[in-house]
């Protein structure tokens, strides 16, 4: 058994700028433990930019991103277990993984638990037909090309408008290849607005909102998918069907937290992201594990994990130090319009930022958090959409009922 002081898990986007926090405060241990050979995460292969406006001040590619991150963990001498997975975590903070070396055993004072997330497969949609060669994640589809070299296919089909999906339709597209379309099962898109700008108008891509594939034909590869149009329950409407051939089928419909470590070490997890009930200190229902990033919930931008995993560091750090505000237990409940929301819990005595996603598109709202009759704090946004991670700062809960956020 290897005492240590911090341990990060994960060295994409949020992880590395946990460690370089935790460093910069004072912590003298800080390791980070990471699965892949490379750090980076999925940065690695988002060779497109727009990353670091908030962090970095510039508009820059994912691997500039990572390279800046690691080269200020490599100045700070914060060590770094690549090819090292995770394979259990205790209660009481011992991890198990299995490293290059064998199967070790860490005790930490504090985790980080900033692994990111994974995509959503076809067979979490349950597209019927057979099962041919051709259907790819829009992650996988990015690597092939960004990493390997690879063209998944040479006339494709989008499903989904997220971010990913909508920046393979440009890839593909300037690496010659046909994109008929992208279809959205949702009567709005799911990626940035930017990104619907310069990856379909900008190359006159259509986008099909509520429409979805609702069959892929062909055996040994892809031939072509019919798409039909959906109601407002979201089923498909008899007599919309549409046959669009393809030689390649690209899903981008949602990125899921990757929770199963923490949810086998007993952490309280929320069925509505799938990632770690935390309180305002980002800290999970087991005392000192943490989480941040995509681990927790979905991130709109790689900035935003970032600078949230930095939070969950000053707060590792503080309970390391035995100085994290911890006195009580209020929850904070997603109300009207709100689909959920980070953090679930109230614990400190302190102000704190309420992170959310709401139900539906609505335009010329104000979201609340509410404490009983006192409003705690409040933001107006000319637009609200599922898609889009929006966040309030509110003032300090006081008494022991529970916190409301609601969109009215």
């Amino acid at each position: 058994m290897e005492n240590r002081g911090i341990v990060v898990i994960g060295a994409g986007p949020a992880g590395l700028a946990a460690a370089v926090k935790l460093r910069r405060l004072g912590a003298e241990d800080v390791l980070v433990i990471e699965r892949e050979n490379e750090t980076g995460g999925i940065l690695r292969q988002c060779i497109h930019d727009g990353f670091g406006l908030e962090r970095f001040g510039k508009s820059i590619s994912g691997p500039e991103y990572a390279a800046l991150l690691k080269s200020e963990a490599e100045e700070l001498g914060i060590e770094c277990l690549t090819g090292t997975s995770v394979l259990e975590i205790s209660k009481d903070r011992t991890i198990t993984a299995a490293s290059p070396s064998g199967v070790v055993e860490i005790h930490a004072e504090a985790i980080i638990a900033a692994a990111g997330c994974r995509e959503r497969s076809r067979g979490s949609i349950m597209i019927p037909g057979e099962r041919p060669a051709g259907v790819y994640t829009a992650g996988t589809a990015q690597a092939y090309m960004n990493l390997y070299n690879r063209m998944p296919g040479r006339n494709a089909v989008i499903l989904g408008s997220g971010d990913i999906g909508l920046i393979m339709a440009r890839r593909l597209t300037l690496e010659g290849a046909k994109v008929s379309a992208v279809f959205e099962l949702q009567d709005h898109p799911n990626g940035l607005e930017r990104n619907i700008v310069q990856c379909l108008d900008d190359y006159s891509i259509p986008l099909y909102l509520s429409h979805t594939v609702t069959e892929i034909h062909g055996k040994d590869r892809i031939e072509g998918v019919t798409v039909s149009a959906v109601d407002g329950n979201l089923r498909p409407i008899e007599g919309t069907e549409k046959y669009y051939s393809c030689d390649t089928l690209i899903l981008s419909v949602g990125l899921i937290p990757d929770n199963t470590i923490l949810e086998k070490a007993g952490v309280e997890i929320d069925p509505s992201t799938n990632g770690a009930v935390v309180d305002e200190h980002l800290m999970t229902s087991i005392p000192g594990i943490f989480s941040a990033g995509n681990m927790l919930h979905v991130h709109d931008l790689a900035d935003f994990a970032s600078a949230e995993a930095e939070a969950a560091a000053e707060n590792a750090f503080l309970y390391a130090s035995g100085k994290l505000d911890t006195g009580r237990n209020l929850s904070v409940v997603p109300g009207e319009g709100v689909s959920h929301t980070v953090p679930g819990r109230i614990t400190g005595h302190g102000p704190f930022t309420a992170s959310l996603r709401v139900r539906k598109k609505e335009r010329g709202k104000t979201v609340e958090v509410r404490q009983g009759g006192k409003i705690l704090g409040y933001r107006f946004f000319p637009l609200v959409i599922p898609s889009q991670m929006i966040s309030v700062d509110a003032e300090a809960a006081a008494g022991c009922e529970n916190v409301e956020v609601i969109v009215r």
